[in-house]
């Protein structure tokens, strides 16, 4: 499989790319304690030679993650104080949230679960019986969330004996999945899988896709063909991304980006300022900034490429909104 030809070492990375390590001695980490995972898919749509490549600064671990940052915290998000059982985590009305896995083809650098501990509050078979009766017993539950770690890399067969169930809640009405692996591991996507991901969908019950990409660079022609067996599939193309600093922090790039995504097939979602996480304070850009490149972003593009800018706030019922006080709302065709 493609995710064991990785790379998990930061001296393979830079060979890979042909960056000389010297230049970066004084920035790169090669033994941080959240570990580098990169996808040859990744790798391969870096810019050679470049240590400045927008993919390359997703993943590549650097010194600026030990430097401890006020209000960045291990819990950025409020996961644990929201588990109901080991494996579901519900923070919002109608929809709960499976951990299904702690698990990725890739580590994001940026990633509000880096410290999470997966082997305490994971899915396990043992758990199964009690979350299913939580979900079941439920009935303003209408929708349930795939999630990781990267859900997509259990098997089809441990995919599809979830999905069986979730088709026969009578409560459930829409399965949504979120993963990067459309990007980062476009390969996982055989027809086995598209097969399973379109079993849930039967009347008006739907499967939702939410992709995880940050820059235009991310989407080549393979995800694109992946992206258009999916629609063939007739599952629901979403896409939420991070604003980072030095990344995607740019109207030109977010404008460049809604306008592939939309190309592909997918619809631009959330653009979410960065979950204040230990370790990650580097990428943040502040809220005025956000604004200011949201507004350039949404007087560029219509509406409807346009992704809302959001940020999670541990015990709000529902991600939050970010706009201007000052700013007049007018309509957008």
């Amino acid at each position: 499989m493609e995710i064991r030809d990785g790379f998990r070492t930061v001296g393979s990375l830079l060979t890979h790319l042909e960056i000389p390590s010297s230049n970066l001695n004084s920035l790169i980490d090669p033994s941080a304690e959240f570990p580098m995972r990169v996808s040859l898919s990744f790798a391969n749509k870096m810019k050679k030679a470049d240590p400045t490549d927008p993919l390359f600064l997703q993943v590549i671990p650097q010194l600026q993650e030990k430097i401890s940052s006020q209000g960045f915290k291990l819990d950025s998000v409020g996961d644990l104080d929201a588990v109901k059982t080991k494996g579901l985590i519900q923070k919002y009305n109608g929809r709960v949230l499976l951990l299904m896995t702690g698990a990725c083809a890739i580590h994001c650098r940026y990633c509000f679960r880096r410290h999470f501990p997966y082997e305490e509050y994971k899915l396990t078979s043992s758990s199964k019986d009690q979350l299913i009766s939580i979900i079941e017993n439920d009935p303003t539950i209408e929708e349930v969330i795939f999630s990781g770690g990267d859900p997509l890399l259990l098997s089809n067969d441990q995919l599809f004996d979830w999905i069986k169930i979730l088709k026969n809640t009578k409560n459930i009405k829409r399965l949504r999945i979120h993963s990067r692996l459309t990007t980062v591991l476009p390969s996982r996507f055989d027809s086995g899988l598209l097969e399973v991901l379109s079993f849930f969908q039967m009347g008006d019950r739907k499967t939702i896709l939410v992709n995880h990409i940050n820059h235009p660079n991310e989407i080549d022609e393979t995800v694109k063909f992946v992206f258009s067996q999916l629609k063939k599939a007739d599952i629901t193309l979403l896409n939420q991304s991070v604003l980072l600093h030095q990344i995607n922090d740019q109207m030109s790039i977010l404008k460049l980006l809604s306008e592939k995504l939309f190309q592909a097939g997918a619809l631009p979602y959330y653009l979410h300022l960065l979950d204040r996480t230990m370790g990650t304070h580097h990428f943040e850009v502040d809220e005025k900034e956000a604004l200011k490149i949201h507004s350039q972003l949404a007087a560029n593009l219509p509406g409807y490429l346009v992704p809302k800018l959001v940020r999670e706030i541990q015990g709000q019922p529902y991600k939050v909104m970010i706009s201007s006080p000052s700013e007049t709302p007018t309509a957008q065709i």
